[in-house]
């Protein structure tokens, strides 16, 4: 024995844990000198983990009790592969709540995994600062036929050639089952078995930094799924006692007892971006985690990802600026938001779509030029939605790197009964117009998986959960489905059952289509977009000086006029008509001495067009029309120079 080396178990356990490459201090932490468990459950006196190594008997350890209502024990003979679970009342065994993977599903035994076991082909990789990067949102069972995260690996070249910056995965906690959206995760820790093991998502993560590629993680802190959540079991301190959420039980996070449950939430934040190599975070449904504590829980996980060089995402439907006040020695600190304001506005001036939200939007020029100009459109007004409350606060001092644009997404597509996505709703030249907004604006645009190729494969929800919860979840959604407002015409039985295998199978991306014309003249569109937005907006996503929105004709105008470079001109009209004079109309006019050049437009028949905007062709330069006529939809995107 060595001098100073750890003889005691309580010793040995200080040791291991400060050998931890991760801020998680609950779990099963696997080292060189064996495992640590450690598990939060003050309403129990006493409790055991049951082990079972893959090549060996099963043994048991009695938990001893420690501060604040936490249990450890240390297998000095463990170490990663083995399987366990905790047992606080007799023959009642139950999966740890920090499992990192569980191999036999949410009701099974956690397995021991050594998180530095994995050989990183990225050593070098840098976390980068967010800045506005373009976003990819997939979902792992759907992205591919194989729907795991060894398959989508293969495709990830794909999303470099489309010219996106970073992916954003949608939730891979384990959830019941074996497919979900992956809202209805319950182990918050583990990777979901069903699409391969942690070193495999590993594996996905380091070879999207190998590409150049960010990863950001959607996670859901709001509730917890409807089948598999043993955190009551534990201890009812982990759920508030009378708050709600429309999906569920609150978390506890400021009444009596909520330090350990605030401190999950932390570590699972700092786990990812440790123990994974994210880069970023996206908080699921931020406006349902109500909290009156001195210092929001928003607050910490951000200041916890910010200390690792990682940003934060929000979706929050409030359009709160103080969620997004960084830098201001207030708020909390979130990097950027999901704007659905934009959405909303452009879904209904393309469908003309009224129902359920959409109602409180006009879908106007006006109001776009509006929401443009500020972020998002409501910032205090009354939201007939939400009958006539106010909604919003104003936000257009922040950056435009703080507004998340999307055009659709899992949530939009998957919230009609028959999962059709934009480009099933509205002729092509709307689809190609609203496309270029979407990538050419100065805010962040998301894009939804298949979306850069018009994929004819919908998104429908999908569940897997057994028995009543299973047939209640199908009645649940055709009901829901109704009341929603978005699905008139479709009868109950025409609505897919979101428990059919053939759901699911239906909603994966068929891949062989690119090779088809009409989807690879929409993807070398938004290739395009993408290219000419690294090329001439990025500089603009930092601050709102030097770049203005206005409303010509038919047409949303956004102006950019960089320091020392050429203007920039986008003009798209969603709407058909003619626009007044490029040459003498101010807000449009380009500089004296120079011209306009068309460097994108969406009549090109390179994406599927025509070859012309109206009734004229559309020729390099425009110096020489007096007029643009939109005849139909369209966008064009220019670039001044030397006359």
């Amino acid at each position: 024995m060595r001098i100073g080396e750890p003889t005691t178990a309580e010793e040995v356990g200080e040791a291991m844990m400060t050998e931890q490459t991760t801020a998680t201090r609950v779990g099963a932490q696997v080292s060189p000198r064996g495992v640590t468990y450690r598990v939060w459950a003050p309403d129990h006196r006493h409790g055991s983990v049951c082990i079972q190594p893959p090549d060996a008997a099963e043994r048991r350890l009695e938990l001893a009790p420690r501060a604040g209502g936490f249990f450890e024990a240390i297998d000095e003979q463990g170490r990663a592969g083995d399987l366990y679970t905790f047992e606080f009342i007799k023959g009642k065994r139950l999966p740890d709540p920090a499992a990192r993977f569980l191999p036999q599903g949410v009701h099974g035994p956690s397995e021991c995994i050594d998180p530095n076991s994995y050989s990183w082909q990225t050593d070098t990789w840098q976390r980068p600062r967010w800045h506005g990067q373009s976003i990819y949102e997939l979902h792992v069972g759907t992205f591919t036929e194989d729907g795991t995260f060894r398959s989508a690996i293969a495709r990830l070249d794909h999303l470099v050639e489309l010219g996106v910056e970073a992916i954003e995965i949608m939730p891979v906690a384990d959830f019941a089952g074996d497919r979900n959206w992956g809202y209805d995760g319950v182990a918050l820790y583990a990777p979901a078995r069903c699409y391969g093991r942690p070193d495999d998502f590993r594996a996905l993560i380091d070879a999207a930094h190998q590409r150049g590629l960010a990863v950001i993680l959607d996670v859901v802190y709001n509730h917890l799924g409807p089948a598999g959540n043993y955190l009551t079991q534990f201890s009812k301190d982990y759920f508030h006692s009378t708050r709600t959420t429309p999906w569920g039980n609150a978390f506890n996070v400021d009444a009596p007892h909520s330090g350990p449950v605030r401190a999950f939430f932390r570590e699972n934040a700092a786990y990812w971006l440790d123990e994974f190599r994210v880069d970023g975070l996206r908080l699921d449904a931020t406006h349902a985690i109500e909290d009156q504590s001195e210092r929001h829980l928003l607050a910490e996980i951000a200041e916890t990802v910010h200390a690792r060089g990682g940003f934060v995402i929000a979706e929050d439907e409030r359009n709160s600026r103080d969620l997004l006040s960084f830098g201001e020695g207030k708020g909390q600190g979130i990097d950027a938001a999901w704007s659905d304001d934009f959405h909303h506005q452009v879904r209904v001036a393309l469908t003309g779509v009224r129902e359920s939200y959409f109602g409180s939007y006009a879908g106007s020029s006006d109001e776009l030029a509006t929401t443009l100009s500020r972020g998002w459109f409501y910032t205090g007004q009354p939201f007939p939605f939400w009958n006539g409350r106010q909604r919003g606060e104003d936000a257009a001092h922040l950056p435009p790197s703080a507004f998340i644009y999307c055009i659709e997404n899992h949530d939009q597509v998957g919230n009609r009964a028959l999962g059709e996505r934009l480009e099933h709703l509205v002729e092509p030249a709307l689809f190609r117009a609203a496309t270029m907004l979407l990538c050419l604006s100065p805010y962040v645009p998301m894009l939804f998986m298949g979306q850069e190729w018009a994929a004819s494969s919908p998104f429908l929800f999908f569940t897997n959960h057994e028995g009543e919860l299973g047939r209640a979840i199908s009645e649940g959604r055709r009901k829901e489905f109704a009341q929603a407002g978005l699905n008139r015409g479709i009868r109950s039985e025409d609505i897919p059952d979101p428990q059919d295998l053939l759901t699911f199978v239906r909603s994966k991306l068929d891949w062989r289509e690119l090779q088809e014309p009409l989807h690879r003249e929409i993807f070398a569109l938004y290739r395009e977009c993408l290219r000419a937005r690294k090329q001439f907006i990025h500089r603009f996503t930092s601050g709102r000086k030097n770049w203005a929105v206005t409303v010509v004709g038919p047409a949303v105008a956004l102006r950019f006029d960089p320091e020392g470079a050429p203007a920039l001109l986008l003009l798209v009209a969603l709407q058909p008509g003619t626009i007044p004079s490029l040459e003498q109309t101010p807000a449009i006019a380009p500089s004296p001495g120079r011209r306009w050049r068309a460097e994108i437009q969406t009549e090109d028949p390179h994406f599927g067009g025509a070859g012309r905007i109206g009734g004229a062709a559309m020729h390099a330069t425009v110096d020489t029309n007096p007029w643009l006529n939109f005849e139909r939809p369209g966008a064009v995107f220019f670039v001044e120079e030397e006359r």
